[in-house]
């Protein structure tokens, strides 16, 4: 089964019940708006009740798997108020936890590099593979701003020690280092990717369904902060301060005029 081949995300669902979800905006190396989020959230939680659907691989299309926020979309919002932005950042937070929840195991295929939001989604699935020439980024700080609703995933993913790290200096880092990170379970050769995913695909598939969703909630149950909610609405409310701050201000101004902002001496 095949999905719009003009959508933003793409899909489809092979005879084994394996759905895969592309990002399909490579023309801006496949950053998410507002459309692409509703999209993927959507089409998530439809085949996240789908019983035909066995396991998911989210990936990217061309040679980007997603370079976080789009632009275009940044650029809409530096004038949105604080609400606004919370209303905006609950979007993003909902699909996050959408695909970290979803009940069936997901696998990320990173076929290329990923920044900020993008380093989120790979974080919320089960399995991560990529290819060994992709490199990663938590680059919100340097506009003033914070990774504030991919945290919860990227911490867990990392740890708090590496996450402070990367939060705090917002330098970029390869495959290599992400495998070490845990950010990625597997860095392969580009031309290794599909059979990767592959091998990792037939042993969920051995797995039963029920019982893959069931292992899915104990690690949640085990790890999960006691107040979900909460988070959620304080991430976003964090990152929605962080925005309208004439920290955050200065930040995306400088960013889109290309110029250095005024802490960087």
């Amino acid at each position: 089964m095949n999905g719009n081949v003009a959508a933003n995300v793409l899909w489809t669902i092979d005879h084994r019940g394996v759905a895969t979800l592309t990002l399909n905006r490579p023309q801006v190396h496949n950053a998410f708006d507002d459309v692409l989020i509703a999209e993927l959230t959507e089409r998530l939680s439809r085949l996240g009740t789908d019983p035909a659907v066995r396991a998911l691989v989210l990936t990217g299309a061309g040679e980007s798997f997603c370079a976080g926020g789009d632009l275009n979309w940044m650029r809409s919002m530096v004038d949105f108020s604080a609400a606004e932005n919370q209303a905006d950042a609950l979007k993003l937070a909902q699909l996050l936890e959408v695909l970290d929840t979803l009940p069936k195991p997901t696998v990320a295929r990173v076929n290329g590099s990923a920044f900020g939001g993008g380093v989120g989604l790979v974080a919320c699935c089960d399995v991560a593979v990529g290819v060994d020439t992709a490199r990663f980024g938590l680059t919100e700080v340097r506009l003033g701003l914070a990774p504030a609703t991919i945290a919860p995933y990227v911490v867990r993913a990392m740890g708090a020690r590496q996450a402070r790290r990367y939060f705090l200096t917002g330098e970029r880092f390869d495959a290599p280092v992400a495998l070490r990170l845990g950010l990625l379970h597997e860095a392969v050769a580009s031309d290794a990717l599909d059979a990767a995913v592959e091998r990792l695909l037939d042993d969920l598939l051995k797995g039963g369904p029920l019982a893959l969703a069931a292992c899915k909630r104990l690690v949640g149950d085990v790890t999960a902060s006691p107040d979900r909610d909460g988070l959620k609405r304080d991430t976003a409310a964090l990152i929605a301060r962080l925005r309208v701050s004439d920290e955050g201000q200065e930040g995306l101004h400088a960013f889109f005029a290309r110029r250095a902002p005024t802490w960087i001496r």
